[in-house]
């Protein structure tokens, strides 16, 4: 019997073990978290960590005792688990102001930050303060701790709930269809305000009044009223305050009473209450300079004091002194003020008035939350405000546009008498405008022909001086091109080969020589060529130097590809220059017993001809050759800048010193072609 009594223990136990836990397959719609024996709960301090939670043991039973303030906070813990062979996807509902999920993961934690209170980029997707997707992987069992957080020091108790995909579809779909019509009247609403805020805006930078500057204070306040009272609702589209929600909270009463600022300044100057009665005009004055600090000072109080209980009695009793003063105020503009816009104003406010006082009865009273009421739809407090205010503003845009009509009709009477008087005058002076208008046209044609004869004079000669001067420097670019040196020392050699009896390489070496020539004589008649056609110029002119200097000089030509180099010109002959000072007046005075000589070809991106030697360097080579290679290199440059000019191209030359150690190694010429 004690051992029956002791299995039936041990089985009770461990059902116990197996229970203490939430299927969430198992969810139909929506389990309720409060008051379930799986779901356990403590309250801590609002910035314990989670490890620290992990390891308490006092935890208790959740029930409705399990409040949040701004010092406290409450935590629950449970299992959720996933029985099927899929992931599954359950649904966590809070519209507290803060809840922070950790949910086991692979042995760690995974952290969703949500709450009414959460920025949108702090929220997880879907973007839904109040759900939170929970996704549990197949046969999968995950410790869940949830934190209940807030920023008041009190707030009224809401409890989480958890649901499943479909049962989170049907309240969506039901919160679609119970919230469309009251977002889709604040959209409306808050495009009008947008539309009509533009139009007087415009009137604001073109008419520069301060009454169109007032208005435009009341629409901008009203319009950020509008999607204050839009993050409320669960819209997604243009819901700005999503992005700063505390924020928005804390200015909702101040942003009020700063429109209704504004409004009252704009009544001042429509209706030119200053001209009925003085005392009148200064009375609003100082209530709208009321409404701005009381704004301000309402602004700064929940910054330091957040309590819902106080604000809402604040709230109350200002609404009681604001709106039979509002009433008040009302009446006497209606004594006082003979304008002809006053029946606008009188609608106007009169729209106003119902709107606010019933929006505070129905919020205030509790009619908004009375099952099946005329008030009962959401947001109804702040539609029916809105509604009031949008017939509003309707009426003083009207009221506007008559002002400006009748602002124009009195410019008008004004001014007719004096368009009579100098209609005759207007018609003297008309043709008089227009005998000078013809004499000025004709001037000016005459002088825009001349100026373009002249500017097309100074083209041509301009052209003509750069053609002359190219034609010049082609001149000496040839004289310089091919050193006396270079076919004395030929000749020398190419009679050296017929004397050694080697008949082969005295016509070889003839042939190349001979092209080269003929080369250069060709293209020294053109304007450009190809860098190919430059290339092979190059190579015969190399040929020849490499067999007349024996093995100790060597070069390398390094080329990416021949056909890239076929489609950039420059001017001809432009590269032997260079590779003949190179040899002559860097390696040949050398005393290394390698003579290196590299050109390198780059066309990776824009071309890039690198010329590059290891001789004596410029400053050793100037002692000897100073005037020759200055004035080479001026003509070079000369001629670059001349081809640059005609050809619209950028071509760029520079010169380094290589060194080695402080010692001269040789140089390096570079030029970059851009074009």
């Amino acid at each position: 019997m004690k051992k029956l009594v002791i299995i039936t223990l041990l089985y009770l136990l461990a059902f116990y073990t197996l229970s203490a836990q939430i299927k969430a397959d198992a969810i139909d719609s929506s389990f309720k978290l409060i008051g379930n024996p799986e779901v356990q709960a403590l309250k801590s301090v609002s910035d314990v960590s989670i490890n620290n939670i992990i390891k308490s043991t006092s935890w208790k039973a959740y029930d409705s005792t399990f409040t949040v303030s701004k010092d406290t906070a409450v935590w629950m813990s449970f299992k959720l688990k996933n029985t099927t062979q899929e992931i599954l996807s359950t649904y966590l509902f809070y519209d507290g102001h803060y809840i922070d999920i950790y949910l086991e993961k692979e042995d760690e934690y995974k952290h969703y930050k949500n709450g009414y209170f959460r920025p949108l980029n702090q929220r997880p997707e879907p973007k839904s303060y109040f759900f939170t997707e929970l996704k549990l992987s197949p046969l999968q069992q995950s410790q869940c701790y949830i934190k209940l957080s807030t920023d008041y020091k009190s707030t009224r108790f809401t409890a989480p709930i958890l649901y499943s995909k479909i049962g989170h579809l049907v309240f969506m779909d039901n919160v679609q269809k119970i919230h469309g019509p009251p977002i889709a009247f604040i959209y409306v609403y808050l495009i009008s305000m947008c539309c009509i805020a533009l139009f007087v805006l415009v009137f604001c930078f073109r008419l520069q009044k301060r009454i169109y500057v007032y208005y435009f204070g009341y629409l901008f306040f009203q319009i950020i009223y509008a999607f204050l009272v839009l993050q409320t609702t669960p819209a997604t589209i243009a819901n700005l305050a999503f992005h700063f929600p505390y924020f928005s909270n804390l200015i909702l009463e101040s942003v009020q009473f700063t429109f209704i600022g504004f409004y009252i300044l704009f009544i001042l100057h429509l209706l030119t209450v200053k001209m009925f009665d003085l005392k009148l005009a200064k009375t609003l004055t100082i209530f709208a300079i009321i409404c701005f600090t009381y704004a301000i000072l309402w602004f700064g109080f929940n910054l330091v004091w957040v309590d819902l209980d106080v604000r809402r009695i604040a709230s109350i009793i200002i609404r009681v002194i604001v709106l039979p003063l509002n009433l008040f105020l009302f009446f006497w503009i209606i004594y006082k003020v003979k304008h002809p816009l006053l029946k606008y104003f009188v609608v106007g406010q009169s729209l106003f008035f119902v709107g606010s006082v019933l929006s505070s009865i129905v919020f205030y009273s509790g009619l908004h939350q009375v099952p099946n009421g005329i008030f009962s739809f959401p947001h109804s407090q702040n539609v029916i405000f809105m509604a009031g205010l949008l017939g509003e503003v309707l009426c003083f845009s009207i009221a506007l546009g008559e002002s400006m009509f009748l602002v124009q009709k009195d410019k008008e009477k004004t001014s007719q008498k004096l368009i009579e008087q100098l209609q005759q005058n207007q018609i003297m002076e008309t043709k008089m405008r227009k005998e000078l208008d013809k004499q000025i046209n004709q001037k000016t044609e005459e002088l825009v022909q001349v100026y373009s004869k002249i500017e097309k004079q100074k083209e041509e000669q301009l052209n003509k001086s750069f053609n002359e001067r190219l034609r010049n420097m082609k001149m000496l670019a040839l004289r310089s091109q091919m050193n006396p040196h270079f076919i004395f020392n030929s000749l020398n050699a190419l009679k050296n080969l017929v004397m050694q009896s080697r008949e082969e390489d005295a016509i070889s070496y003839l042939d190349n020589f001979s092209l080269l020539l003929r080369n250069i004589l060709q293209n020294s008649s053109k304007n450009s060529i190809t860098v190919e056609e430059e290339l092979e110029i190059l190579e015969l002119y190399l040929s020849l130097e490499k067999r007349r200097l024996g093995n100790n000089f060597s070069y390398v030509i390094q080329c990416d590809s021949r056909e890239i180099l076929s489609q950039y010109n420059i001017p001809p002959l432009l590269l032997q220059p260079f590779v003949e000072n190179a040899i002559w007046h860097g390696l040949y005075p050398s005393n290394k017993p390698e003579k290196n000589l590299s050109l390198v070809f780059d066309t990776s991106k824009q071309l890039q001809i690198i010329i590059e030697d290891n001789g004596i360097g410029r400053k050793e080579s100037s002692k000897t050759k100073k005037t020759h290679q200055s004035a080479g290199t001026n003509i070079t440059k000369e001629r670059l800048t001349l081809y640059n000019h005609v050809s619209h191209t950028q071509m760029q030359l520079s010169i380094l010193d290589l060194e080695d150690n402080g010692k001269p190694s040789g140089t390096r010429i570079t030029i970059t072609y851009n074009d």
